[in-house]
């Protein structure tokens, strides 16, 4: 069954030369598909937007290593300037603002993925309890960073008003997505081992 069990070799990063042209562009696909999905945004203090879904679907589809690669071209693409953040943002003053945590959160959502598919194999169980923490960090890291420059820049905060603002209104879509992504993508990675290989 797709996702039931820990058969890594589906969708593995090449070894070949051409294996590691064919990832980069990989990578570069789902660095675009993230990008996209920022732009489908509801404005907020933290805005609503698809980029979860985009970072989980990666890593289950690309596999941790190209995932967290992919993750992280993103927010390199967006810190040069390029507008794939959501608004159609760009620029290192956006990672630099007061959400900008969340967006380096979702590189530690990757990599806690791609450290739990490395330990216990590509499982159900263990995607869906990798997504969940890595959500989990990527809100810790968000919050935080939220914080230090909210203070530094508008005054004191409380973290339960932070969390108001920033975390609670996300919880039930971002479990939302965490099912969508966990479903589609372990439906669609058989049928995409041939193409993406």
């Amino acid at each position: 069954m797709a996702g039931g069990s820990g058969d890594r070799r589906d969708i593995q990063p090449g070894s070949t030369a051409r294996g590691r042209t064919y990832d980069m562009a990989y990578i570069g696909i789902f660095a675009v598909v993230i990008a996209v999905c920022s732009w489908i945004s509801i404005p907020a203090a933290v805005p609503f937007t698809l980029q979860t879904f985009a970072v989980f679907l990666a890593v289950i589809l690309l596999g941790g290593k190209r995932g967290t690669l992919s993750v992280l071209v993103y927010i390199l693409i967006g810190a040069i300037g390029i507008p794939v953040f959501s608004g159609f943002r760009g620029g290192i003053g956006v990672l630099l603002h007061n959400t900008g945590g969340y967006i380096a959160g979702f590189l530690l959502s990757a990599l806690i993925m791609w450290a739990a598919e490395e330990l216990l194999g590509r499982k159900l169980w263990v995607q869906a309890i990798s997504m969940i923490l890595g959500l989990a960090a990527c809100y810790a890291v968000g919050t935080v960073w939220f914080m230090f420059v909210y203070i530094r820049s508008t005054g004191a905060v409380g973290v339960m008003t932070v969390l108001g603002w920033c975390v609670i209104p996300f919880i039930i879509p971002d479990a939302v997505k965490i099912m969508l992504a966990l479903m589609l993508g372990n439906v669609l990675r058989k049928p995409l081992a041939g193409i993406i290989s």
